[in-house]
């Protein structure tokens, strides 16, 4: 069953905070020292041949790193959770297996990431037959038999699915190997081998362990080749964009080997005390309070010097305004996303500017926009005008115009204070598979003004302050004013927005009228709510971009409504606007049914994005910004808007006179 996507959009919101009392120091060791050799004198000169003693050395003072976060996790094991702030703790115990950084995958514990593109993964035609498990044409798991429709070998597309006859016939299977670094030692010295990959995958298909069951129901086989090479093998027909993917953390079986799944949830030793491969031991968890970590001497990077501190501390401190004084007064070192969650980005700015702490701003890979009610649900049974909404936007010199007439630039400059960017598309300009043919809209109200003459919207009266009227527009009565709804949430940095589009619009004749909501009102399910209901003029949403385009966002299939005929998702469509263009649609399905690494995978991606950015169907804003706060000094914190935790190159982190140049 679907979740519903009203359920997901909220889910950008909702944000978890806990809150403790910081505490505890770190105690002062105490330093060996070698006794001084008397100063020779007359009638006390050493022999000659006796060498002299090295000038005493201090043992250097252990360091000490102290990470604040805004929440506390439930648990620290791997399938026992899902916390932001658990895979932050993570990021110390376990390295790895790879980054997701930049929009793209990044070894760690492993020599490379697997590609078809040289020959390291392979998609291969194998014989299936009546009865053996595949993935149908629609991405099913299912038993074949004949009338199912399939991806033959070769078609990777629903142009080219067909039905299966019966017999044998060929379907294609990814098939992708994973090699460990040498020498990988547990932080108790056993050696970490490709058993132990193994293991986490028969422990994530364990019925027991509540964790999704997709990828494990699309494996055909995942087995150990060697000490140090795991494959992983699809299910005939598995086409997955993520295929590179497809390994599974490693966990110590020679710990928890003989620990059912089941207990494992709430064991102490996986739970409270996990032994992990990473930067850091786990020694002691005071609830409510602190963690503290010892650096691993089996760590794979040590003898780069890594991690750089002997002692890790992690404190539980909330958030809220007065959060910044922990930075100030030296209780914490670094605070992550959600510690910094109470307080405003231009306070952390503020404080940045004034030298008191180091502030660090990065996108996220979440874009808020502007979406157009292209076709109304009452649209379903035909436009009638007079009768229905005026068709202020099938046009899409109208949308372009509107796109001209809003000032996004003052958005991220102002209310994101300069640390974000305007998109294109739905992905942004770092992103590899960023189109930069798409077309772009500036603000340029006379580029504006002159698409909205053009269309059929005129300025009657000459008096900017009121909205242009249509005048043989298409599809809209003569006489309509340009002036229609904004629906948006109460949340201030959308209540700037909408105010800079309000005061932008303005200029070229078009009267905005902000509707804030509340949020579970706005999102409400369909058809009863306003925005999954398809009843807005226009709306400000979210949505997640990633390493894969979300192009399917906008696929006429996703459309949502009534009639299963013509909407297969019903009310869980995500196509909002009620957008649909044939050359779009199969633009995005050949690009979502290339794979990472095949030929022509760049060229589909990029053609769907400029189809989508001359048709318009949404006004990308911005994406949202994230701020974590650390120590003036603070080195090697690296924010990214893709990677899997805040801290995810800890090992790295250094402060004072040890950071470069300092």
């Amino acid at each position: 069953m679907k979740t519903p996507l009203s359920l997901l959009i909220l889910s950008l919101f909702a944000l978890t905070l806990a809150a403790c009392n910081p505490t505890g120091e770190t105690p002062t060791p105490e330093i060996a020292t070698v006794p001084a050799v008397g100063t020779p004198s007359e009638g006390n000169t050493p022999p000659a041949d006796v060498t002299a003693l090295p000038a005493a050395t201090a043992t250097p003072e252990p360091r000490t790193l102290t990470l604040c976060l805004g929440a506390e996790p439930d648990s620290l094991y791997l399938y026992g959770s899902n916390m932001h702030t658990q895979r932050n703790i993570l990021e110390a115990i376990y390295d790895g297996p790879f980054d997701t950084n930049s929009y793209g995958y990044q070894p760690v514990i492993l020599e490379k990431i697997p590609s078809l593109a040289d020959g390291s993964a392979t998609l291969q035609p194998v014989t299936v037959k009546d009865g053996d498990l595949v993935v149908d044409a629609d991405g099913n798991v299912t038993t074949l038999a004949a009338g199912i429709f399939i991806h033959p070998a070769g078609c990777q597309s629903a142009a080219c699915a067909s039905p299966f006859a019966g017999g044998e016939t060929q379907m294609d299977q990814l098939t992708v190997p994973f090699t460990l670094l040498e020498g990988l030692k547990w932080s108790d010295g056993t050696p970490l081998t490709a058993h132990d990959s193994v293991y986490s995958y028969q422990l994530d298909a364990d019925p027991a362990t509540p964790t999704s069951k997709f990828r494990l129901e699309r494996t055909a086989s995942y087995t150990a080749l060697d000490d140090r090479t795991v494959q992983w093998v699809g299910l005939p027909g598995f086409l997955d964009p993520t295929y590179q993917t497809n390994f599974w953390s490693p966990l110590p079986q020679h710990l928890w080997g003989t620990t059912p799944a089941a207990d494992l949830l709430t064991a102490e030793p996986s739970s409270r005390q996990p032994v992990g491969w990473g930067p850091y031991i786990l020694t002691d968890w005071q609830i409510g309070n602190t963690m503290r970590l010892e650096k691993n001497p089996h760590y794979f990077r040590a003898a780069e010097g890594l991690p750089y501190f002997d002692h890790l501390i992690i404190r539980f401190t909330g958030s809220g305004e007065t959060i910044s004084d922990s930075l100030l007064n030296g209780e914490c070192d670094l605070l992550d996303i959600e510690a910094v969650q109470g307080t405003p980005f231009e306070a952390w700015r503020n404080l940045d500017q004034a030298g008191q702490l180091q502030a660090s701003f990065t996108p996220l890979a979440v874009w808020e926009h502007a979406d157009f009610g292209l076709v109304p649900a009452a649209y379903d049974d035909g436009y009638q005008p007079g009768v229905d909404r005026p068709d202020y936007f099938s046009d899409a010199r109208t949308r372009r115009a509107l796109a001209f007439c809003m000032d996004r630039t003052q958005i991220v400059n102002t209310v994101l204070l300069g640390q974000s960017e305007v998109p294109n598309t739905y992905l942004p300009s770092t992103h590899p598979l960023y189109s930069p043919n798409a077309p772009q809209y500036p603000f340029d109200p006379a580029q504006g003004i002159a698409l909205l003459e053009e269309v059929g919207w005129r300025d009657t009266d000459g008096n900017p302050a009121t909205p242009r009227v249509a005048q043989a527009a298409p599809n809209v009565p003569d006489g309509t004013p340009l002036a229609f709804t904004y629906l948006t949430t109460n949340s201030s940095t959308r209540q700037q927005t909408a105010q800079i589009l309000t005061d932008s619009l303005a200029q070229c004749g078009i009267q905005l009228t902000v509707q804030p909501m509340d949020t579970n009102e706005l999102y409400a399910d369909g058809p009863a709510g306003p925005v999954f209901g398809r009843q807005f003029d226009m709306v400000q949403l979210a949505w997640l971009t990633g390493v894969t385009p979300p192009c399917d966002l906008y696929l006429t299939e996703q459309i949502p409504g009534e009639d299963l005929a013509k909407f297969p998702y019903r009310w869980g469509g995500t196509n909002l606007t009620g957008y649909s263009n044939p050359a779009f649609d199969t633009a995005c399905q050949n690009a979502l049914a290339l794979l990472p690494g095949q030929p022509g995978y760049l060229e589909a991606h990029q053609l769907a994005q400029q189809i989508f950015a001359e048709d318009l169907p949404v006004i990308p804003l911005y994406f949202r910004l994230q701020v974590t706060a650390s120590r003036p000094d603070f080195c090697g914190h690296v924010m990214d808007p893709t990677a899997k935790s805040d801290f995810w190159n800890l090992e790295g982190y250094n402060y004072g006179d040890d950071c470069p140049g300092e």
